[in-house]
């Protein structure tokens, strides 16, 4: 990838503080060139829904990282309430089955209908980054390998009308060869070359992310927690554009 703009647009920055106030902060510092961020339970649990309302006055692409795991008239009345909001994306957690994928989906599109909102894409939450095949196996009880696991449940995913997965990017390549060059692959555990791993076990570097398949990146802790996050994404930047 030679363009800088282009790679940028492909972060999704994770607005892992406290309070608004940090969040807009990040976001005035860091667009351009970033478009996409990522408000996950933390934020949202502090701010509730008018810290989305706030970033689309700024702007900005939400990506709604609450992974919805629950009976398939919960997600559903949830997934209703907050397509209306005008998100760009949102995630449910694929172990919750095909009713449950399906229910998200059909209530996404008909409250985005209803609101005049445009639908969100749904992506489905595969395996966390945090880990591991023994984890999984020892822990989760799952005696797949982590990798078929991890297809598996894409492949259902899209059969139940997903846009995409969540993903590691280690599995990003396996998935888009089953799923397909359309199908959207969203990859946290993505670590530049200077920054420690912290709690990921499956990480890759931003170029290596992309180089593997995925469509977007998510960082949060290198950029966000660095003396200058707008260093740190010129850093990544430099990373990946060659």
């Amino acid at each position: 990838m030679k363009d800088k703009n282009e790679a940028a647009r492909r972060i999704i920055v994770a607005l892992d503080v406290e309070n608004e106030k940090e969040a807009y902060n990040l976001v005035k510092l860091l667009s351009p060139p970033v478009t996409f961020y990522k408000v996950g339970m933390r934020l949202y649990t502090a701010c509730g829904p008018r810290i989305i309302q706030g970033l689309k006055e700024l702007g900005v692409k939400v990506f709604l990282d609450l992974k919805f795991h629950d009976i398939p008239n919960t997600v559903a009345s949830t997934v209703e309430v907050v397509a209306s909001f005008g998100i760009d994306m949102f995630n449910i957690h694929l172990s919750g089955g095909r009713k449950m994928i399906e229910a998200a989906v059909k209530a996404a599109g008909q409250s985005a209908e209803e609101s005049g909102k445009a639908k969100p894409l749904v992506l489905g939450v595969t395996v966390l980054t945090s880990l591991n095949e023994k984890m999984l196996r020892d822990e989760v009880g799952i005696e797949k390998q982590l990798e078929q696991h991890v297809v598996d449940l894409s492949l259902m995913g899209k059969e139940s009308g997903i846009n995409g997965v969540v993903a590691s990017p280690r599995e990003a390549a396996l998935i888009r060869k089953e799923c397909g060059e359309k199908f959207l692959i969203v990859s946290p555990g993505v670590r530049p070359l200077w920054a420690t791993s912290g709690d990921q076990q499956r990480v890759f570097t931003p170029r290596q992310a992309m180089e593997a398949g995925a469509d977007y990146i998510v960082i949060g802790r290198p950029i966000i927690k660095h003396r200058s996050p707008r260093e740190a994404l010129d850093m990544i930047l430099s990373e990946i554009v060659y």
